[in-house]
């Protein structure tokens, strides 16, 4: 199993990019998100992979974090989803935003990726929202350790819980606390009420 490759960007095709590694060019296929952020050949780039095997198959499929390579795992987990079908979600839906439409229920934010029906979307939320957790996301989002983060953290669970009372989806309340710029001193009820402004500009 290939954690990651790291090497020189060499080629970018329309769903892959090919990456120098001392002499031997790995093909990696990818999300458009990531074929956009590597913009110069040449520039070293590290992607977590995922080998995927069959017996008249064998692909890699890459990811700028391994947080995005772990949705794409859980994706390609759900019966019926295959990598193109996951590659194909994660390039029309960031993978931050595919976690907030399941963790509310947005079936037609996941049904906008190609070839993802209504019915599907359904059954990709169903499947996957117990597997996805807010508390993890904001884990991710504001990284681990420090105090002032765990503060942050606390305030904005509360701030989403009130939201969500006021008839927000988790996945509005979400965005909306995560884009007010905040101090650690910040309390829960000013939290709150930046995110009420934050709302009108979704």
């Amino acid at each position: 199993m290939l954690a990651f490759i790291k090497g020189s960007l060499a080629e970018k095709g329309i769903d892959y990019v090919v990456l120098d590694h001392q002499g031997i060019g790995y093909m990696i296929y990818t999300t458009a998100s990531v074929l956009e952020a590597l913009s110069a050949l040449g520039q070293t780039v590290k992607l977590y992979t995922y080998m995927y095997v069959r017996e008249d198959q064998i692909a890699l499929y890459g990811f700028l974090t391994k947080e995005d390579l772990q949705i794409f795992k859980l994706l390609i987990g759900v019966s019926g989803i295959g990598p193109k079908g996951a590659l194909g979600i994660l390039s029309s839906i960031s993978p931050n935003a595919f976690q907030f439409a399941v963790m509310s229920g947005d079936s037609k934010a996941i049904s906008k990726a190609p070839g993802i029906g209504p019915k599907t979307a359904q059954k990709l939320i169903i499947e996957l929202k117990d597997k996805l957790k807010l508390e993890d996301m904001f884990e991710e989002e504001s990284g681990s350790g420090a105090e002032a983060s765990e503060a942050d953290n606390t305030a904005g669970k509360e701030v989403i819980m009130a939201l969500v009372s006021l008839g927000y989806s988790e996945t509005e309340a979400f965005r909306a606390v995560k884009k007010v710029e905040a101090s650690p001193e910040t309390d829960s009820e000013t939290l709150l009420k930046l995110a009420l402004k934050q709302m009108l500009t979704f």
